[in-house]
């Protein structure tokens, strides 16, 4: 993770091509009945609390781990976006079931974090994905490289200093979550509400 900042950024600016009403294929890993994650997900919410106005706190319905774009409703073909579905079906076959530990949480400019261990296997799951889409398009979309597995549990809400948080953060003594790790997500996302949130597509099982 990244060294803990000196200030905080606003995380809901509006990235190059979204806006109120876009919506975007993506894959997820998501959380849906992890009651350890929400446990951990909630003391953290607790903890955090007395700072709200800076943070948007993440519930438990929307905790997730990003994974790997396609790219926005009305630009990529729905038939190819099915199609990479069923491709990824074949590809995550051979990646096994695996246990995921989140936690501790760091901060980043935009984001309490939680970290994410171990990652081989969520990376293992990204270049599956990835060999998906490039079964069916010409290009994948977003770097291979760069990728650094992990799970949000509250996004800056404004700018201003870290140090708040991070006081906040370095007296707290939290179990890490334990979460089982058995399918990827293909969804439509968007975050007309301040808050990334979607529908399900497609719920690929691992091996």
């Amino acid at each position: 993770m990244k060294t803990q900042p000196e200030t905080m950024r606003n995380h809901w600016w509006w990235r190059p091509g979204w806006s109120v009403g876009r919506r975007f294929y993506t894959w997820h890993l998501t959380f849906e009945g992890q009651d350890d994650v929400h446990r951990l997900a909630a003391q953290y919410r607790s903890a955090l609390a007395p700072i709200a106005d800076a943070l948007t706190p993440i519930p438990d319905q929307w905790l997730h781990l990003t994974m790997q774009g396609i790219g926005f409703v009305g630009e990529a073909k729905e038939a190819d976006v099915h199609a990479i579905a069923e491709a990824a079906r074949g590809r995550l076959a051979t990646v096994p079931a695996f246990d995921l530990q989140l936690g501790p949480a760091v901060l980043d400019p935009e984001a309490v974090l939680l970290e994410v261990q171990p990652d081989e296997p969520v990376r293992s799951i990204r270049d599956a994905i990835r060999g998906a889409i490039g079964d069916v398009l010409s290009e994948v979309p977003e770097k291979a490289e760069g990728f650094t597995p992990h799970v949000s549990v509250a996004y800056s809400a404004a700018e201003g200093p870290a140090d708040p948080i991070a006081q906040i953060l370095a007296g707290l003594d939290m179990a890490p979550a334990t979460a089982r790790i058995s399918a990827a997500e293909l969804i439509v996302i968007h975050r007309d509400n301040l808050m990334y949130e979607w529908e399900s597509l497609a719920n690929v099982p691992l091996g």
